[in-house]
């Protein structure tokens, strides 16, 4: 028996070059072909992975920039399918790992077992679902192992006393949702506690994210993490530069990348 490839396994070269950067787009802010060019941008200034969001029309989860990027795509008619052949066609000229952030809502109306699947046949290496409790994710898990893509697991301020019992069952990475605003400069003391649970029980890479953030605050998250997730800055760049956003979102990644370097 040949080896099956799992994508999931992909995710931990991305952790291999020392401290990863992990930046966010809203695929089809402004339009599909302006985030191929900012993904492919990113990709050659350093994005050790990318977070490709597929948008929802009520997406709770989210900051006031990348509700109006959802808003934006979805209104100039993004859809699943449309996502899926960008990535395909994507992973030509791509190899960074790449995941899909999304909704539980999005993936159980395509069929969740056709979403994931086809996550496997373009090479999506896991997925992230914000508003997916840790206790109701049998569903997903069961399929995301059967086709090999990670169910990437989240830790936030507020998971307290089951940040040990979500650490340990993570896959891929873990994703640490700091409680810093975007706006705030200062980084939530807690963080490095939160970090610390989650080592104690779980070999897997930890990466924590927060909003907008500058190549100081990354360069402090390095110390206690092995990635920084940059969840809305190059959102944002999108907004401000529409089309013309590919050069300041690999600019953007290149600063982040090198700090995180030194």
């Amino acid at each position: 028996d040949t080896q099956i490839y799992r994508p999931a396994d992909q995710i931990k070269e991305a952790f291999k070059k020392g401290k990863a950067f992990i930046p966010f787009v809203t695929c089809g802010d402004p339009d599909l072909e302006t985030t191929k060019a900012v993904v492919r941008s990113m990709a050659a200034n350093g994005a050790d992975l990318i977070e490709l969001g597929i948008p929802f029309s009520d997406p709770t989860a989210e900051g006031p920039a990348v509700q109006a990027a959802n808003l934006r795509a979805l209104t100039g008619g993004v859809t699943a399918d449309k996502i899926f052949d960008m990535v395909k066609e994507l992973r030509h000229t791509v190899a960074a790992p790449m995941v899909f952030v999304t909704y539980a809502n999005v993936v159980f109306s395509y069929g969740a077992q056709r979403f994931i699947s086809a996550c496997a046949q373009i090479g999506i290496n896991g997925l992230i679902l914000p508003d997916l409790p840790f206790e109701e994710k049998g569903e997903f898990s069961g399929l995301c192992r059967e086709y090999g893509v990670a169910l990437i697991s989240l830790i936030a301020p507020t998971s307290k006393n089951r940040i040990a019992a979500i650490a340990k069952e993570a896959e891929g990475f873990l994703y640490i949702v700091s409680s810093l605003d975007a706006a705030c400069s200062k980084i939530n003391t807690d963080l490095t506690s939160m970090v610390k649970l989650a080592k104690q029980n779980t070999s897997i890479p930890c990466a924590v994210s927060f909003g907008s953030s500058t190549p100081e605050q990354a360069a402090k998250m390095a110390d206690i993490c092995d990635g920084a997730i940059a969840g809305s800055a190059i959102v944002r760049l999108t907004a401000e530069y529409g089309k013309e956003a590919a050069d300041p979102a690999g600019r953007y990644v290149r600063k982040m990348k090198d700090a995180l370097s030194l």
